[in-house]
C-alpha cells in the first residue's frame, strides 16, 4: 500500500503523523512512503531523516491525498484536507466528529473511511491511541495552568507550591483516568494541595493504594465538584467519554463561585470541553477570560511539545497502521475488533454511536460496514 503522511496545517500543530523509524517499518514490509516536504521538520525529523529511510519527499499536500491509499495524520482534517478526501482511502488519525457537525458531513460526503485514533480500544477498555497523548496533556496542565494564574496573564498570582508561611494553590482535577491521573501527580509534585475527583469507587480506591497522600480523592458527586471549584485556585477538565461529547461538569453560574481570577484548564476541549463556558484557543492566543475567570482551553496541548508527543504517538499507531497497510482495513478490522471500534465512518455511513447520539445522525455497526 502507498501510505501518505502530510504536513499538519492546524495553527501551531508541529506533531507529525509518521516519524521515519515507522517509514523504515513501512517499506521493510513492503509498502511505499510519501512524505510533504518539511511535515516533520516541527517534530525535529527534517525530510532527509526521511529520505534515508526511503521515503519519497513531495512537495504539495495535494499529491498525499491524490495518491496515497492511506492518510496517516495527526489531528483532524481541516476543511481544504477534507475536500480532497474519498472514496476508498483510509484516513487515520484523532478525529474527534462529537462536536464537530461540520467534519462529520465533509467525511460522510467523501466515503473516506476514518478510523479514529481516539476510539481505538484495547483488551483492558483502554484507549492505546488517545493514552499516549492523554498522558502528554495530563502532565502539561498544570504547566500551562499555573503560567495562566500568574499576574500578568489574569490569573490571581498564586505560586503553585507556595512558599514557607504562604499557602500552595488549591489545585482541583475532575476525572481520575489517564489526563487526570498525570495531571494530579504533576500538580502534587509543584507543591500544590490537589484533590481529583472520579465517580468509580474501584478508581478512587486504586489511586489512593498507589499515589497515597500525594493527593486527596473525592467523590464526583454535584455537590462536591460546586464546592472544591469554589474554592479552587485552578480546576483542570479531564474527563473523557470514548468518542462522545464531553460532560459539561462546570456551568457558568458556578463561575461566581469561584475566586476571582482562579484558572480552569479544558483539557477535554478536543471533545466539546467540560466548562460550560469552555471554547477551543490555539497557542498563538491560548487563555480569555470569562466573569473573572481564567480559561485555557488549546485543542493540541500536545503539540507544545511536539518531538515527545510525535514519538509517542507513532510507537502507539505503528502496529495499527502496519496492519492497514499489509491486509488492508477490512480484513485488519476483522482480525482485531479493537481496531474495528476505530471505525468512525465508511462509505458515506457513520459507523460510531456515540458521534451518532451527539449529532442526530443515523448510524450502522462497524461490523455492517464491514460487508459494505
Amino acid at each position: 500500500m502507498l501510505i501518505g503522511c502530510p504536513k499538519e496545517i492546524k495553527n501551531q500543530e508541529y506533531r507529525v503523523g509518521m516519524t521515519p523509524s515507522a517509514a523504515v517499518e513501512a517499506i521493510a514490509r513492503g509498502h511505499s512512503v510519501i512524505i510533504e516536504t518539511n511535515a516533520g521538520i516541527g517534530a525535529g525529523f527534517p525530510d532527509s531523516d526521511y529520505a534515508e529511510a526511503g521515503a519519497e519527499i513531495v512537495d504539495t499536500p495535494a499529491e498525499i491525498f491524490a495518491r496515497a491509499g492511506m492518510v496517516v495524520k495527526v489531528k483532524e482534517p481541516q476543511p481544504v484536507e477534507r475536500a480532497q478526501l474519498r472514496e476508498g482511502q483510509i484516513l487515520f488519525t484523532y478525529l474527534h466528529l462529537a462536536p464537530d457537525p461540520a467534519q462529520t458531513k465533509d467525511l460522510l460526503d467523501s466515503g473516506v473511511t476514518a478510523i479514529a485514533y481516539e476510539t481505538v480500544t484495547d483488551l483492558n477498555g483502554g484507549l492505546p491511541l488517545l493514552a499516549p497523548m492523554s498522558e502528554v496533556a495530563g502532565k502539561l496542565a498544570p504547566q500551562v495552568g499555573s503560567w495562566t494564574l500568574q499576574k500578568a496573564n489574569g490569573g490571581r498570582g498564586v505560586l503553585m507550591g507556595g512558599v514557607p508561611g504562604v499557602a500552595p494553590a488549591k489545585v482541583v482535577v475532575l476525572g481520575g483516568g489517564v489526563v487526570g491521573t498525570h495531571a494530579a501527580r504533576i500538580a502534587a509534585g509543584m507543591g500544590a494541595d490537589v484533590t481529583i475527583t472520579d465517580m468509580s469507587m474501584p478508581r478512587m480506591r486504586y489511586l489512593d493504594d498507589i499515589f497515597g497522600s500525594q493527593f486527596k480523592t473525592a467523590y464526583a458527586s454535584r455537590g462536591n465538584t460546586a464546592d472544591l471549584v469554589a474554592h479552587a485556585d485552578m480546576v483542570v477538565g479531564a474527563v473523557l467519554i470514548p468518542g462522545a461529547a464531553a460532560p459539561k461538569l462546570v456551568s457558568r453560574d458556578m463561575l461566581g463561585t469561584m475566586k476571582p481570577g482562579a484558572a480552569l484548564v479544558d483539557v477535554a476541549i478536543d471533545q466539546g470541553g467540560c466548562f460550560e463556558t469552555s471554547k477551543a484557543t490555539t497557542h498563538d492566543d491560548p487563555i480569555y477570560e470569562v466573569d473573572g475567570i481564567m480559561h485555557y482551553c488549546v485543542a493540541n496541548m500536545p503539540g507544545a511539545v511536539a518531538r515527545t508527543s510525535t514519538i509517542a504517538l507513532g510507537n502507539a499507531t505503528m502496529p495499527f497502521m502496519m496492519a492497514l497497510a499489509s491486509k488492508g482495513w477490512k480484513q485488519a478490522c476483522m482480525d482485531d475488533e479493537h481496531l474495528l471500534a476505530g471505525l468512525n465512518t465508511h462509505a458515506g455511513k457513520l459507523t460510531y454511536y456515540e458521534v451518532g447520539k451527539a449529532l442526530e445522525i443515523d448510524v450502522i455497526s462497524p461490523t455492517m460496514a464491514l460487508k459494505i
